[in-house]
């Protein structure tokens, strides 16, 4: 049996993990990420396609070019969360389940983070739990692509 196909996007400044800001986002790198979703999907039957791109517009195609070979999106979107209704349209387009990831609690933050455009085409969000975030969203991932 194929496993289901879960895409894993991240967006602006995510590659810079590690070294940015590490009192607010840790330690972990954008590998350390790759491999902690990786391990969780393997465990949980999944198949993942990570990557992480600074461009909107390559964001973009990403979750267009999904439909139909994808079950589902996990998104940390990023700075685009707050600035993006062409990434929200998209994830609406595609018609999966989105489930929105942010390493820090986004409600903690500057008022500009509190309101996410992302967040109204997502399933579910997970924010402030750190990259442990990430393997928490492919667990829920899990349970909605088992329930189609």
């Amino acid at each position: 049996m194929e496993q289901p196909l879960i895409l894993v996007l991240n967006g602006p400044n995510l590659n810079m993990l590690g070294t940015r800001e590490p009192e607010k986002y840790g330690s972990a790198t954008l590998d350390d990420v790759e491999a902690l979703c990786a391990e969780t999907a393997d465990e949980l039957g999944l198949a993942i396609d990570f990557r992480q791109s600074n461009h909107e517009g390559e964001l973009i195609s990403w979750v267009q070019e999904c439909r139909g070979t994808a079950a589902g999106v996990i998104i940390n979107p990023a700075g685009y969360s707050h600035t993006s209704v062409a990434l929200m349209d998209a994830l609406f387009a595609v018609d999966l389940p989105v489930v929105e990831v942010h390493i820090t609690n986004i409600h903690r933050r500057e008022a500009f983070r509190h309101h996410s455009y992302v967040s109204h085409a997502a399933t579910g969000v997970i924010c402030g739990l750190g990259i442990q975030g990430y393997a928490l969203a492919l667990r829920a991932m899990a349970g909605i692509v088992a329930e189609d």
